[in-house]
């Protein structure tokens, strides 16, 4: 049982039980007190003495005499199921006629009336034979109480009589008794409700706690309030201490991050002015020296190096527009796209280089229909994938594949490109995405790194993993819909 709600209900339920089973052990044990003894004792006498007149009644004929013979038999007869209790037959003309206690422990059956009691046996019976009533007194002694019955026969002048003792401590004792299993019970009404209210407690505190964490943002550590309990507070004492170090670790993190990236950026930039300076310092030689050959040189001369510079200054261009793309902040501009249709743009887009190397565009069967993002700047970034896997794909007769899916387990739409071409270097993979990045003699390696700037402004990221052949890249990003 890991729930502290069904172990603290058991523990209620085991209390009670537990109570309950004394409550009645206690019962018990006042039946056999001997106050109830007492009680028990009075209703014994006043039975055994009817008994004796109704047997006599009943066994003998109504006559003037009493018939002291029979009157013994019955006293035996009766006596024996009477534990404890003594009794006897008197006549106002002969006194006592007739004596037994069979159960007296003291050896076998008695029969001799017991002096000391004998003057109030003999008032008794008289006042029995008198009234023509049942009689019942009791006489309390020093150390016991004496509980007396006398019942008139059928005969003229004649009562039996019947007696019993018990102890005096315990008619004291009554009260106590009965006061001691009223404060049982009292004790085992206010545990139940005290217990009660101690869960209904808890778990108002465990809801509060509850309620804070659910409230609270999900990249933050709320600080949880003291709930007034000992124990809780001392976990919550911890888990703030705890929340206080983590909001700690995580800014110290963030400030790392944020100078790694400043770092990170630095060293790019170092070596892509480098590059720059590369990219630019060759055309710059090759316009310049075209420029003088043509000054040198006849008319037809001077158009082949002007087309020349041309192209050059066109290359130039191309490299201050993929520098300018880069380094400018991304304005996305999401919107609901139809994905199939626009997947088929970008291959027709792509249809012209890979007609040229004799590579064939394949897109990949069950794309979402309807997904939100910038078109226009995810359209470059796919672009660029896929001008670069047309040129590393074999040629000819090679293949180029693009697929889109949803991953909805982690909620992100999937793009992919892959070729079947050589791959990507070893060398090279540690610097794929960086400006200038690249294995070709001809290439700026710009378009990748703008296409993971253009992941990076989705929300997402773009990674590079070895095909068997070629490669592959990923491109993911947050799904959203209309």
């Amino acid at each position: 049982m890991r729930s502290l709600r069904l172990q603290l209900a058991v523990f209620w339920a085991l209390l009670i039980a537990i109570c309950l089973l004394l409550g009645v052990v206690l019962l018990g044990l006042y039946r056999l007190s001997p106050a109830m003894q007492m009680k028990v004792g009075r209703a014994r006498v006043e039975q055994a003495c009817g008994q004796l007149a109704q047997r006599y009644a009943q066994s003998a004929p109504p006559a003037p005499v009493l018939q002291t013979d029979l009157a013994r038999v019955l006293l035996q007869l009766v006596l024996t199921e009477a534990p404890y209790v003594e009794g006897g037959v008197w006549s106002r003309d002969g006194g006592m006629l007739g004596y037994a206690y069979p159960t007296y422990e003291g050896g076998g059956v008695k029969t001799d009336v017991p002096p000391a009691e004998r003057p109030l046996l003999e008032q008794l019976a008289r006042q029995a034979v008198d009234t023509g009533r049942a009689q019942t007194q009791q006489v309390r002694g020093s150390r016991e109480l004496l509980i007396v019955a006398a019942c008139p026969l059928n005969v003229g002048g004649a009562s039996a009589w019947t007696m019993t003792r018990t102890q005096l401590g315990a008619v004291a004792a009554e009260g106590g008794l009965r006061a001691g299993i009223a404060a049982l019970v009292a004790a085992i009404v206010f545990s139940g409700l005290w217990l009660g209210w101690l869960l209904y407690r808890g778990q108002a505190r465990l809801r509060r706690l509850e309620g804070a964490l659910a409230a609270a943002p999900a990249d933050a550590m709320p600080r949880l309030p003291r709930t007034g309990l000992d124990e809780l507070d001392r976990i919550v004492a911890s888990y703030n201490g705890f929340a206080g170090r983590f909001e700690e670790a995580r800014a110290a993190a963030r400030e790392a991050q944020a100078q790694r990236s400043r770092d990170m950026r630095l060293a790019a930039l170092g070596r892509m002015s480098s590059a720059v300076a590369h990219e630019i310092r060759n055309p710059i030689a090759a316009m310049r020296l075209k420029a003088e050959n043509a000054l040198a040189g006849d008319t037809p001369a001077q158009g082949r190096a002007l087309q020349t510079i041309v192209g050059q200054i066109d290359r130039l261009d191309a490299v201050v527009q993929s520098l300018l793309a880069l380094v400018q902040p991304l304005e996305l501009k999401p919107q609901p796209v139809d994905l199939p249709a626009w997947l088929d743009e970008r291959l027709a887009a792509a249809s012209a280089g890979a007609a040229s190397r004799q590579v064939r565009l394949v897109l990949i069967e069950g794309a979402p229909d309807h997904v939100v993002f910038d078109p226009m700047h995810l359209a470059r970034a796919v672009d660029n994938l896929l001008d670069n896997a047309v040129r590393h794909a074999r040629s000819p007769g090679g293949q180029v594949q693009l697929a889109a899916r949803h991953d909805a387990d982690r909620g992100q739409l999937v793009l992919t490109v892959s070729d079947d071409g050589e791959g990507v270097p070893e060398a090279l993979r540690g610097r794929l995405f960086e400006p200038f990045g690249t294995g070709r003699a001809d290439g700026t390696g710009l378009g990748l790194a703008l296409a993971r700037e253009v992941a990076f402004a989705h929300g997402g990221e773009l990674r590079h993993e070895p095909g068997a052949p070629g490669a592959r890249f990923i491109l993911e990003m947050p799904w959203q819909t209309c």
